[in-house]
């Protein structure tokens, strides 16, 4: 009996033990087949990211097997290459120097920035045919990298550049229904050739230019009353059945207990409905407006456009903050009505909100790489448009479209007037430090009823945001919406690139320095007239095709390669230039 009661609990014992084993082989099953999902996430979705990281030092070990492939820009004009010497020694080349060292970056002694390090992978994996990788195994050659394909627009880029010019600050393009960026500027700069070689010079704490930062994605400023476009938006959101009804009476100034908040330059309005107080950027009324609305529910709405948030973007860049809430006294409310106080933004932050406005509240997660391609020109990975989610609804977007449009009919955007195509925009003065000029701002899109490129520019310490930062804007806009049409040309024409040295249009005083792509039936020694649709100008002539009317007629004596004269609307174009046609 005794014997069989051992037994009995030598027998329970080992099923038990054989139960402990038998979960354990479960659990280590399970480990195992999470590893394996995990590592087959990482290697589709992650593996990319993390080889291509600048802290990635051994992926620069593929540079003994493969020859650094080119970035281009979106018609695959070379923007950095690499140069091999006769001794077979290599060195990155920048052909424009200045001009995209803050979106393309540099590659050198000193590390990697921009499309250089984010594309740093692609620049190092070779998809030459396998024929052509054996032959260069056996003969000790490299291969050849692939290309990266970018977003970037050679002529806009120059154009912005141009447009602002000594101004520090920034200038960015985007489509807003695509996230594609067309333009990166950030002033000052500096030579991308010559990094390695000034390197001491750009670290140096006596250098007060601070060239090294990209002002467009970590420049941080206070917006001012660009901002204003969150304040009316949160104001009607908790009175849309009042709003309406809204009026302030300005006379330059708005005083609560101890607190005077100033119209720019003391300006006194008048009475203003909330259209008018926005399209007049009133500082007065909106300083009210601050008082009015919930502090908790306004800082909920700044969160959601991506305030104290980290953004879809994937190059270096600094975080927005907001920073009222509940227990903030009345004068952070003031300030932050108008865009003052803590409040701080990048460009590259209030350009994704207005591209949000644009696209009907969806912001699209904006990106410089198109598609990458081998020496062969075949495409080995493409990126697409995809939306980050939406900022706010459609009749949001659209509430705000209109007042923005009323900036530029009636308000501080003035110098957007006079066009044939429409532009909703907002300008901005922001005040940092007492004594000192304002940051100069411009916000918006066009056109307003389609658009299709958005902007954002940032003059630091240049004055008020209509004087200085919209006419810079509106030069790009100009170069932006050609080059938009530009890019359609129909089948059996030619593009027609036009290159004028100086370019002075009525009253716009617009510089051209690159060419202008523009569909034209062109043939070699004849005059033609050049219909461009949506140029901005007032008046209307024949196109010499016979297609239709246009805003400007610009009439080509061309003699083989020379322009002998241009005209448009009777308003001359001085200076000569020469042209280039090829197949379209």
């Amino acid at each position: 009996m005794r014997q069989k009661d051992e037994m009995e609990r030598t027998e329970n014992a080992r099923a038990r033990s054989n139960r402990h084993i038998l979960w354990l082989t479960y659990g280590i099953a399970a480990l195992f087949i999470a590893m394996a999902v995990y590592f087959g996430w990482f290697i589709q979705f992650k593996s990319e990211n993390v080889i291509g990281s600048s802290y990635n030092a051994r992926l620069d070990l593929l540079s003994d097997r493969v020859t650094r492939g080119s970035i281009m820009s979106n018609d695959k004009t070379v923007l950095a290459q690499t140069n091999v010497a006769s001794d077979g020694s290599e060195k990155r080349y920048y052909p424009y120097d200045y001009l995209f060292v803050h979106s393309v970056g540099y590659s050198g002694k000193n590390g990697k920035t921009g499309l250089e390090s984010l594309a740093n992978f692609y620049l190092l994996s070779s998809h030459v045919n396998l024929i052509e990788k054996t032959i260069n195994e056996f003969q000790g050659q490299k291969n050849l990298g692939d290309n990266v394909i970018t977003t970037l627009d050679v002529d806009l880029q120059q154009t912005a550049s141009d447009a602002i010019g000594k101004h520090r600050g920034a200038v960015i393009v985007m489509e807003p229904d695509t996230g594609k960026i067309l333009t990166m500027v950030s002033q000052p700069n500096f030579n991308a050739n010559l990094v390695d070689e000034r390197w001491a010079e750009l670290i140096s704490p006596d250098n007060t230019k601070a060239q090294l930062v990209n002002r467009a994605t970590q420049g941080l400023y206070p917006p001012g009353s660009t901002f204003k476009m969150l304040t009316v938006l949160e104001y009607m959101k908790e009175n849309p059945n009042t709003w309406q009804d809204y009026v302030y009476n300005c006379n330059g100034s708005y005083q609560n207990g101890d607190y005077t908040i100033k119209c720019y330059h003391g300006t006194a309005h008048g009475a203003q409905n909330l259209i008018q107080a926005f399209a007049n950027s009133c500082n007065g009324a909106f300083a009210e407006i601050g008082m009015q609305i919930n502090s908790e529910k306004f800082r909920a709405l700044a969160n959601q456009m991506l305030f104290n948030s980290e953004l879809p973007y994937t190059l270096p860049y600094n975080q927005s903050t907001f920073s009222l809430d509940g227990s903030s006294d009345d004068w952070e409310k003031l300030q932050t009505a108008i865009g003052q106080g803590k409040t701080q933004i990048t460009p590259l932050h209030n350009l994704m909100i207005v591209s949000a406005i644009a696209n009907g509240g969806t912001l699209m997660k904006p990106y410089m790489i198109d598609h990458v391609e081998n020496v062969g020109g075949q495409t080995v990975k493409k990126f697409l448009p995809s939306a980050y989610g939406t900022l706010m609804s459609a009749n949001d977007a659209q509430f705000l479209t209109h007042l923005m449009s009323q900036v530029v009919e009636i308000g501080t955007g003035s110098a957007m007037r006079g066009g044939s195509y429409t532009v909703a925009g907002k300008t901005g003065s922001a005040e940092f430090e007492t004594g000192k000029e304002t940051h100069s701002w411009f916000v918006g899109f066009a056109p307003a009823d389609k658009p299709k490129v958005a902007i954002c520019v940032l003059a630091e310490e240049s004055g008020s945001g209509g004087a200085v930062a919209a006419p810079i804007a509106r030069q790009v806009l100009l170069i932006g919406i050609l080059r938009n049409m530009g890019g359609r040309t129909k089948k059996g024409r030619k593009d027609l690139k036009l290159f004028l040295p100086f370019f002075s249009i009525m009253h716009s005083h617009i510089l051209f320095t690159q060419p202008l792509q523009i569909p034209i039936e062109s043939r070699m020694g004849d005059v033609h007239a050049v219909c461009i649709q949506n140029f901005g100008l007032a008046g209307s002539a024949e196109c010499g095709n016979g297609e239709g009317h246009g805003d400007a007629v610009i009439l080509l004596a061309v003699d083989h390669s020379t322009v002998q004269r241009a005209a448009v609307d009777d308003h001359a174009i001085l200076g000569l230039g020469h042209i280039r046609a090829h197949s379209g």
